[in-house]
């Protein structure tokens, strides 16, 4: 089935000694592309690193609102930098994340989040949205901007939520833990949404499907398999839409 993991990490440590094989791994499993994102400067250059180095990967670089913090001027300008090259397909990981305490205050997070939508919009480019425990203020935020078109990152709204995001132009992804046991929520709001506003990622090396074990984008076909089973299709029809849904929204040949 041709499939795209549409978020991962390989610039991860985990990967540090197998990603060879990791990306044959994707490649036997019929992934035709990965889209791996930076978190800070330093990951965003290694991820157009990596998408430079092969052919299956493609990357997003971006400010994570775990190191809002350190943001400035120069790194907005690093960032834009790097969103010009050929293999960047978008400007991520970033958003909120309000479930940290030790994360920089909200207000410095909304404007590192805001500084780069702008971004997207100037460089016409999708962005990669992280939302952990600010469901509310990331849609309030979206509201009030010409915002870019991306994804919702490892989902974690309610429907009413992905449904705001998708009339704002957003499609949603699905990770590994939607293939959890106890992901009962997340797998009603997979069933009721549209194939055609649904794309599916790893986030690997987390949410493995196969717990205790590392993630990998090989496993962005379990993802695949459970939504079928969830909306009683075939795998191959969720494998068509979802790959067809990323190479639009991240403009990939």
């Amino acid at each position: 089935m041709p499939l795209i993991d549409a978020h991962c990490h390989l610039d991860d440590a985990q990967f540090a000694d197998d990603l060879d094989d990791v990306i044959a791994r994707a490649l036997d499993a019929g992934i035709s592309a990965i889209i791996t994102a930076g978190a800070d400067v330093a990951t965003s250059r290694a991820a157009v690193e990596l998408a430079e180095k092969y052919a299956s990967v493609y990357a997003v670089v971006g400010i994570h609102p775990h190191a809002a913090h350190a943001f400035d001027d120069a790194q907005l300008d690093q960032i834009r930098a790097l969103a010009l090259h050929r293999k960047v397909v978008g400007i991520g990981e970033i958003g909120l994340d309000f479930y940290w305490k030790e994360n920089a205050p909200r207000a410095i997070q909304e404007r590192v989040l805001i500084a780069q939508l702008d971004l997207a919009v100037e460089v016409d480019k999708p962005v990669v949205i992280h939302d952990r425990d600010a469901h509310a203020e990331l849609m309030a935020i979206l509201a009030r901007r010409t915002s870019p078109r991306g994804i919702l990152h490892c989902f974690s709204g309610d429907l009413a939520m992905a449904r705001a995001a998708i009339d704002r132009g957003f499609l949603i992804s699905f990770a590994g833990n939607l293939t959890f046991k106890n992901a009962t929520r997340l797998q009603a709001i997979a069933r009721e949404l549209p194939l055609e506003k649904i794309v599916i990622e790893t986030d690997a090396p987390y949410l493995s499907p196969l717990r205790g074990n590392r993630n990998e984008p090989a496993n962005v076909a379990r993802g695949a398999e459970k939504i079928a089973t969830i909306k009683n299709v075939e795998p191959r029809v969720v494998a068509d839409a979802t790959t067809q849904n990323s190479k639009m929204l991240f403009r990939m040949e």
